[in-house]
């Protein structure tokens, strides 16, 4: 960075424009969908009182993704928060999602071969088949926790045979990924960060662990090709290689579990929509991509502003922290007909989905959470296809970030 973009850098959290409001945490909670909706048309952004600006509307966040003045925010959102060292900010500070240039295409390039679209539709039959597993095992239970039996056990599992981690070890790495995710969104206060440090701490021990088992010997597995390719590359640091597989059980665990069981609850809250995918399961992946749009699993990417932003007469400030929000973009009434109408049959998608993200940063998980999503439906579909809803529908919580999910209870 040149000296412009160092103290554009550490600027962060800028005052808004004339004009232009800053949101709080706990309204923007209350209600996402009620206050973008307020705001979208009136203002392409809003301040927000922890992370800068929130930009609104659907053009301008799909233009933002890809745009040159626009960048990752490296360690600019840690720093906003009070956290300047730790396991925590390792993540950020050594991690592929947040970087830039060279070190994002570096630290990404190992990624690229094992998630190559082909690659990842050829487990498509396993995934079937464990999913299939899955409902088996709780249908005679009567009413269970989809989330807890089903939705999270999925990603959890095809995570664990990717890097080819012992099953066994699911519930610790999900319990510690789920808890680190937690710093990617803006509701924890800083009498949470030892909590987050601590189980960044174990989760980064874990993959250590993982790691030196690998090495002596190295078996047919990611981790060990992996390793050797790093080895022989020599372009990661020993950090580098334990963030990237951070991050990557994060992205592989959580953010799936979430968008599972959404879709599942809102087909069962339209029952003639749940029928149709039942008699035509070709409507699956348009039911995945519905989902995802009305209500995301992520409510927004961040960025920094490395110029000066100007969208519709209003300027985003140099060196401000920006969250491009998906879930405001995703309900943008100039590009979606109804767009708080759930409805599979829509045909006003972009072909690229918003919620993956765009440009150099686009998700490095896209066709495996696609697979995923959709064979842990048609599983539903046909091993339970009288499935319902026995409690109350479940409520998405979060503006930005990986969103939360609590129970999601049925009965076959």
């Amino acid at each position: 960075m040149n000296g412009t973009e160092d103290r554009a850098r550490y600027a962060g959290i800028s005052e808004p424009p004339d004009g232009v409001p800053t949101l709080t945490v706990a309204e923007l909670e209350a209600d996402p969908h009620g206050v973008f909706r307020a705001w979208r048309p009136r203002l392409p952004f809003v301040g927000h009182e922890v992370a800068g600006f929130l930009v609104l509307r659907a053009r301008d966040v799909d233009l933002l993704m890809r745009d040159p003045r626009v960048q990752a925010t490296e360690t600019l959102y840690p720093e906003t928060r009070g956290i300047t060292e730790g396991p925590l900010f390792d993540i950020f500070a050594h991690g592929m999602l947040t970087a830039n240039g060279v070190v994002h295409r570096r630290r990404r390039s190992p990624f690229t071969r094992t998630f190559a679209t082909r690659i990842i539709e050829g487990l498509r039959p396993r995934i079937r088949s464990a999913a299939e597993s899955l409902v088996r095992d709780w249908m005679p239970e009567g009413e269970v926790d989809l989330v807890e039996r089903y939705t999270a056990l999925i990603p959890a599992q095809t995570i664990a045979d990717i890097l080819g981690l012992p099953r066994g070890d699911i519930p610790r790495f999900t319990r510690l990924a789920y808890e680190v995710s937690r710093v990617l969104s803006f509701t924890f206060g800083p009498e949470d960060i030892p909590d987050l440090e601590a189980a960044a701490v174990a989760l980064q021990d874990y993959v250590l662990a993982m790691l030196k088992a690998r090495r002596s010997p190295p078996g047919d597995d990611f981790l060990s090709r992996f390793l050797a390719e790093a080895d022989a590359v020599g372009e990661l640091t020993p950090q580098e290689v334990v963030i990237q597989l951070v991050q990557m059980i994060i992205g592989g665990t959580d953010t799936t579990r979430v968008a599972g069981a959404m879709q599942v609850a809102l087909l069962l809250q339209h029952p003639e929509q749940w029928a149709a995918v039942s008699r035509d399961p070709s409507l699956i992946p348009a039911a995945v991509v519905e989902s995802l749009r009305y209500e995301p699993s992520v409510g927004s990417a961040g960025r920094v502003a490395r110029e000066e932003i100007r969208l519709d007469g209003h300027v985003v400030p140099a060196g401000s922290l920006i969250l491009l929000s998906t879930l405001s973009a995703l309900r943008d009434e100039a590009v979606y007909a109804h767009p708080d109408t759930f409805d599979i049959r829509r045909t006003d998608l972009p072909r690229l989905h918003p919620i993956f993200g765009g440009g150099a940063h686009r998700c490095i998980g896209e066709a495996l959470a696609r697979v995923e999503l959709e064979e842990g439906l048609r599983a539903l579909m046909r091993v339970a296809p009288r499935l319902r809803l026995t409690g109350a529908m479940p409520v998405l919580q979060g503006h930005s970030g990986i969103r939360r999910i609590d129970a999601l209870r049925v009965a076959a």
